[in-house]
């Protein structure tokens, strides 16, 4: 199978920050089920390293932190192929120049993949050397689950 067929979920985030690693908590998680169709990997809060980690994928599910004012483990899906994430920040990533700038920046030169599902999880603390809050780390088991029934769903 071409790779271009493939999915790639990414957990983008920082396992240091407390919150922020929920998305390579996500990836822990869902690492049992990289197969011919779906690559499952975490990325550093980049926009470049996010973008280059998508290249040849034509289906995308990226998972991050986010902080919008919603109650801590709050999950939200979005259709980043079709609608508009927020602006970085304040509203669905906790890095300056990250997710959404990366989606943006994909949008306008052309390079977006044809499928990108953003699942954001909001965060309560981010602080050096703090783990996942107990609210988040449950939100990182709902994700998983969903991403994990998106995947059995494609194929």
């Amino acid at each position: 199978m071409s790779e271009r067929r493939r999915t790639l979920v990414l957990g983008v985030g920082n396992r240091d920050r407390g919150d922020d690693g929920v998305g390579p908590a996500v990836i822990d998680r869902l690492k049992t089920l990289e197969n011919d169709t779906a690559t499952v990997r975490e990325a550093p809060a980049d926009a470049s390293a996010i973008i280059a980690a998508w290249e040849g994928f034509s289906r995308v599910i990226l998972v991050d932190a986010c902080r919008s004012g919603a109650l801590a483990g709050s999950i939200r899906r979005i259709d980043a192929a079709s609608e508009e994430l927020p602006s970085d920040p304040p509203g669905c990533s906790t890095h300056g120049f990250g997710l959404a700038a990366a989606i943006n920046l994909a949008r306008a030169m052309g390079t977006l993949p044809e499928q990108v599902v953003v699942y954001a999880v909001e965060a309560e603390t981010l602080d050096h050397g703090a783990p996942l809050s107990p609210a988040v780390e449950a939100a990182a088991v709902t994700v998983a689950d969903r991403v994990a029934n998106e995947l059995v769903a494609a194929t």
